[in-house]
Parts: structure tokens; sequence; C-alpha cells
């Protein structure tokens, strides 16, 4: 038997062990010898915008809100360019959605014959205007922050995913207490979310040239580039939307609403200075229609 093992499996002869411990062992050294080195994570203005454009998949908008103000002060830069555009989308969309959200309760507290439902829409409309006016001062900084050189890129980026969980095309139970009709706390808690995700929404719709369809292919097609004209149009609308949260029929605050003029009026000039290297028509008659709105509203502050 001995001579049998030497000559024809002489490595069992040599082994302590049964040959079965290979198998884990090998398996083990190609996984180690398989694997990729791994991947750097991001980090500063790299990190900050990933875990905003992470967040703003999700619709969680006020958590990525929070990760694109660093983007406000930072010098010029990639991903302090394209936060600034996020943040920008994201505090227009929320300017909207409290706007809405006030002139609603205040249209329900004068339609309710119900004293008590009355106090508390009133106490909901000027709570919804505060945060509107909040939103919109952010709005000014960040605004001043994109034409602080008096003018606009030619173009911009958008590089965020279209959410995930998407908005309503009406806010249904908005239309309830504009009848004077009473929501529960659970009611007014969805409204106010389906608001800011149908404005957020909107202004991606605006932003892409299209609808909200249009907007969710070229989202997920990838990074969009938009017209620094078109854009500076749009934010001029946008801080002129704001600027009303000061208005005599709102917090009547004319230092704040004229503060806000100034920055729609800055961006006009920088969307005037783009349409001068290359004249557009069609976009200079809109910027001289959001020139005009912004010497009547600051005649009316």
């Amino acid at each position: 038997m001995k001579s049998f093992l030497r000559k024809s499996s002489p490595l069992l002869v040599h082994l302590p062990y049964p040959s079965s411990w290979l198998v884990p062992v090998v398996l083990w050294q190609l996984l180690v010898g398989g694997c990729s080195p791994p991947v750097a994570r991001p980090t500063g203005p790299a990190k900050d915008y990933a875990d905003a454009e992470d967040l703003f998949s999700k619709a969680r908008y006020d958590r990525a809100l929070g990760y694109t103000s660093g983007f406000v002060r930072g010098a010029p830069g990639e991903f302090n360019e394209r936060g600034r555009v996020l943040r920008a989308i994201i505090l227009s969309g929320d300017v909207n959605a409290y706007t809405e959200l006030a002139d609603a309760y205040q249209k329900g507290a004068e339609a309710t014959k119900n004293p008590q439902w009355k106090a508390e829409f009133i106490r909901l409309h000027h709570d919804n205007l505060r945060y509107a006016a909040e939103r919109s001062l952010g709005l000014a900084e960040v605004a001043h922050a994109l034409t602080q050189n008096g003018t606009l890129p030619k173009d911009l980026t958008l590089e965020v995913p279209y959410p995930k969980v998407e908005g309503p095309m009406m806010v249904a139970q908005l239309t309830r207490v504009r009848d004077g009709g009473w929501i529960e706390a659970g009611d007014q808690e969805s409204a106010s979310i389906e608001a800011q995700r149908m404005a957020i929404e909107n202004v991606l719709a605006q932003l892409t040239g299209g609808d909200r369809s249009q907007a969710r292919a070229k989202l997920t097609a990838g990074p969009v580039k938009i017209d620094g004209a078109d854009f500076g149009l749009f934010l001029g609308q946008e801080l002129l939307t704001a600027a009303s949260a000061f208005d005599k029929k709102h917090l009547h605050d004319p230092g704040k609403m004229k503060a806000l003029c100034s920055e729609a009026d800055a961006a006009s000039k920088a969307t005037a200075t783009l349409l001068h290297a290359s004249p557009d028509a069609s976009k200079e008659k809109r910027l001289k229609k959001l020139q005009d709105d912004v010497k009547e509203a600051v005649r009316n502050a």
C-alpha cells in the first residue's frame, strides 16, 4: 500500500491535511486578486453636490437645500456654479409653493363662516408667508452670487436626477381650503409637501423648455445645458415673484422688496449683456417686459 501511494499519488504522502482545505484558500486568493482598488469618495464641494443630488432625487428638497448653502460664497468652479443653479431651482420652487399655500389659506379665511377655522387659516397664512419670505431672501442671495460680475455664463449646467417621488399637477387639499372647507393637520402637512413637489417640478419643466415628461427624459439622459439668457430671464422673473412677499398686500416691507427688485434688475442686465453678444428677438422681447415689470414693482414698493 505504501508503495502504491508513493508512485501514483505523491501529494497524499507529503501533505499532513486532506486536499479539500485548498479550495477555500484558492477561492479567497482569487477574490482578493480580482477586487478592484477602492474608489476614492468625493470630498469638499464635490461631496456636497453629490449629497444634494441624492437627496434631490428622493424629493427631500429641504435637506438637499442644506447641502447647497456652501456654494453661495464659494470661489468660481464647476461644483459651485452647478450648486448655485440647483439652489436657485429649489428656492424658486419653495417661493412659489409657500406663496400658493399662503394665498390659499387667506382665501379660506375669507370664505369660511366658522370663526375657529378662520383663526386657524389666518395663522397658516402668516406661517406660510413667513416661509416664503425666508426663501425669497435666500433666492436673492444666490442670484447675487450668480450675477455679481455683471453677467452670466453663456450656458449653465443642470445635472440632477429627476425626482423619483413625483408631485401632483394640482394640490387637491387647497381647492377645499379656498372654498372655506376645513382640512385636518395631516392634510395640511400633505398639502405643504405636495405644493413644494409640484412647484419644483414645474421649475424643472420651465428650465428644460418643455413639460414634466420632457424634463424627466432630458435629465434622465444626462446633464442639461441651459442657455444663459434663458436662465437670466427665469431668474429675474422668479425674483419678482419673491419680491411680492414684501409688497403692500403681504408683509409690506418696502426695503426688502426694493432689494429683491434690485437683484431682478441685475439679472436683467446680465441677460442684456448676453443678448448683446448673441441677439435673439424673442428673448429681447421677454427681457423688455421683465425690465418694465421691475420698474413697476419698484414704484409700487
